[in-house]
This record gives C-alpha cells, sequence and structure tokens, in this order.
C-alpha cells in the first residue's frame, strides 16, 4: 500500500496553527529549571499565588457529593450560571439572563467558540496589536481572516477610532477588544472604550470583548465593561471572562462568554459535542470564588502593584528600552527597538527573537519575544512571580545588556 505521505498527514487547517509561544517559552523555562538551571521564567501570565483556601474548601466538599460524579448540562451548572449573571450585575452595572451564558474550560474556549459562532470564510476581525497570542489562531481556524491594527509605545498601546475605521472594509465582520489588556497592559478609558463601541455599533461590527483582567488595575485605572457604557450593542456583543486571573485559578479551567440568545445556543451545541460540560468540582469552586469574600484578590492585586512598579523601575534603567507604565493586568511590554542592530556577547541582534534568545541563553531568563503578540522590536514579561525573583530576573539582563 503506498505510504501516506507528510503533505497530507495533518489537516492545513491544524497544520496552520502555531504553538502558543507563551506557554512555549514557559515550558522551555521549566524544563531549562528542572535540568538545574537557574532561570528566571517571565513567560507565562499565571499568578504564582494559590488558589483562596474557601474556594479549594469549597472543590474538596463537591468532590465528595456523588451528583458531581455525574454529567451536567453542557451550558454549565445553573448555580453557576446564575453566580455569573449576579457577578455582571455586581462588578459591570448591568443585567444579563442566566441563560445567555456559557460555562467554558477556561477562558481559551471561549475565546474559540465565540470566533466560531460568528465567523465564516470570507469575514475579518480586526485585531488590535500587541494582541495575545491565541486570538489571531482561534480566528484562523474558522476561515476568517485577521486585520492587525497596530498601536505602539507612543501610543500607551491604544488603537483609535480612526485607526479602526481605516481598517474596515464590507468584509469585516468583527472586533476583538481586549481592556485591560494582555500583553501589554495597557487600559482604555471610558470615553475610548465607549467611542470604539459607538463605532462598532454604527457600522454593525460584532464586539468580541475580553474582560478576564477587569479586577487587575493600578494608578487609579478603572475597567470599563464595553456594554455598561454602549447597552445598544448588546444583540451584537460576547463578552468573556474567567476566574483564572483574579483568582489565581489558572488550572481550575473554568471560563465563560455572555452574549445573544442565538449565538449562545450556537456555542453551546457546539461544546455539547466537543467537551460537554466543565469539570463539576471546577465548577462549584468557582461558584464559592464569584459569590465568597474578594480580601485575597485585593492582597493578590497589591502584590502585583508592588511588582509592577519594581519591574518598571528597572526595566527604564536599562538603555535602549521603552516602558510604557502598564495600568492593568501583569505584564509589562517594553519596546526593545533601541537594540535592533546592536551586539550582545557577539551575537547580533536583528530582532526582538534574537534579543529574547540572548537574554535566555546568557543571563538565564526567560522573556516572551514581541513577534508572538505582533511586530518584532518588543518584550512581554509577567510580573506574577515572586518579588525576589522578579528583582533577581530583571538585575541579570540589567547587567547583560550594560556590557
Amino acid at each position: 500500500m503506498e505510504a501516506v505521505t507528510s503533505k497530507n498527514r495533518v489537516s492545513a487547517r491544524l497544520g496552520a496553527i502555531a504553538p502558543s509561544a507563551t506557554l512555549a517559552v514557559d515550558a522551555k523555562a521549566k524544563a531549562l529549571k528542572a535540568a538545574g538551571r537557574p532561570v528566571i521564567g517571565f513567560g507565562a501570565g499565571e499568578p504564582d499565588f494559590p488558589t483562596p483556601q474557601h474556594i479549594v474548601e469549597a472543590a474538596i466538599e463537591a468532590a465528595r457529593d456523588p451528583k458531581n460524579h455525574r454529567y451536567t448540562p453542557a451550558s454549565g451548572l445553573p448555580e453557576l450560571r446564575q453566580a455569573i449573571a449576579d457577578k455582571t450585575k455586581r462588578d459591570s452595572g448591568y443585567e444579563i439572563d442566566p441563560a445567555t451564558t456559557l460555562v467554558t474550560n477556561g477562558g481559551k474556549q471561549a475565546v474559540f467558540q465565540a470566533f466560531a459562532a460568528i465567523l465564516d470564510p470570507g469575514d475579518e476581525v480586526i485585531l488590535p496589536a500587541p494582541y495575545w497570542t491565541t486570538y489571531p489562531e482561534a480566528i484562523g481556524l474558522t476561515g476568517a481572516t485577521t486585520v492587525e491594527v497596530f498601536a505602539g509605545a507612543d501610543q500607551d498601546y491604544l488603537v483609535t477610532v480612526e485607526q479602526l475605521e481605516a481598517a474596515r472594509t464590507d468584509a469585516t465582520k468583527a472586533l476583538l477588544f481586549c481592556s485591560p489588556s494582555n500583553p501589554t497592559g495597557a487600559v482604555y478609558s471610558r470615553a475610548q472604550t465607549q467611542a470604539i463601541g459607538e463605532w462598532a455599533l454604527e457600522h454593525g461590527i460584532w464586539v468580541i470583548t475580553d474582560e478576564i483582567y477587569e479586577h487587575l488595575l493600578y494608578d487609579g485605572a478603572e475597567f470599563t465593561p464595553m456594554l455598561s457604557v454602549v447597552p445598544d450593542l448588546a444583540d451584537t456583543c460576547i463578552v468573556l471572562n474567567g476566574v483564572a486571573k483574579t483568582f489565581a485559578m489558572t488550572g481550575w479551567r473554568v471560563g465563560w462568554m455572555v452574549g445573544p440568545q442565538d449565538v449562545i445556543k450556537a456555542a453551546t451545541n457546539f461544546q455539547s459535542h466537543l467537551t460537554s460540560n466543565v469539570a463539576n468540582v471546577s465548577q462549584r469552586a468557582a461558584i464559592a470564588a464569584l459569590t465568597g469574600p474578594m480580601d485575597e484578590v485585593e492582597k493578590m492585586r497589591e502584590a502585583f502593584d508592588r511588582r509592577r512598579r519594581t519591574m518598571v523601575s528597572m526595566l527604564s534603567e536599562i538603555d535602549g528600552f521603552q516602558v510604557p507604565t502598564p495600568t492593568g493586568a501583569f505584564y509589562a511590554y517594553p519596546s526593545v527597538e533601541g537594540w535592533i542592530g546592536r551586539t550582545v556577547r557577539g551575537r547580533e541582534i536583528g530582532s526582538s527573537i534574537d534579543l529574547a534568545a540572548v537574554i535566555l541563553e546568557e543571563a538565564e531568563v526567560a522573556v516572551v519575544p514581541g513577534e508572538a503578540f505582533g511586530p518584532s522590536g518588543y518584550a512581554r514579561l509577567s510580573y506574577a512571580l515572586g518579588d525576589e525573583d522578579l528583582a533577581e530576573g530583571v538585575g541579570r539582563i540589567q547587567a547583560l545588556l550594560a556590557e
């Protein structure tokens, strides 16, 4: 029998997907560390805190209850969907019907299903850059096309309505909006959010708004829920969220999407075949997170704020780095364009990929190059790691680049 050629062993759709650059950097850092290298990783967007104890206790109790050992509705436990509705009213200031909520296996599944629910081949999605590395992969799987709109450090990484309008075509179906932003930590003001939402409404463009970093804000920055300022968008807006970042629950895998009934129904049908329900123990933990005290969340936010100030201060001391101050999430996103064309320990730096490689190999510090999030010339460093490691890691970068 003729051997299957390498050309068609893997489907073109899946073959075109690039691996997650952030997880790849994190995996390489952990592998080097396991091999005995003193690597400090700024790659993964993952709080270093344990999940708050009252949430863990709720999960332990849930694991003992046989009702959680069975299938439950693909859309999510009714109690969790109600908790999401109550949380939306409390934190975002508007009411939703629990029936318009779909509980997903982490925020990533919500992202993929949101795009899958509304996009067809030939559609275009406007994607402000720098963007989270997963967005274009999710868009590409639908057969739609990503249209990048870039805002650099000189704009504090915030795109304008004028830029969005210049990118709009007859094929534009949706806009991805993320504030506070991964990877930049930038936060759109109320006026900016409203202007972008009204532009989308005027032109009949869907808005997929990723609000997972809503509680991680600093320097007086305010989170503006898209539907709180442009409520008329409700029929063409999908809200993405989850417990991972706020409650240090990245490994529990609970996210959700909220949107118009027909879209949520389509996404629920898809999920019923794809993964069925999210693990019930994790859902019970998420209920405890959303309905419980926020004291631990505030303590984590204060720690992130302290680390943020340390990181921005230290990075700003490096010649050739331009460091806008992030006011949300837990990332710094310096422009490192000043290092393109220079040489470090005999190695010429032609891109931020080159610089990240030199920093990892020579200083044993892992950062994610800007190419993972859009144009070259930038780097993302997460400050969701211990204070001592943070200072040591940035100190190593300072020492290397000062040679």
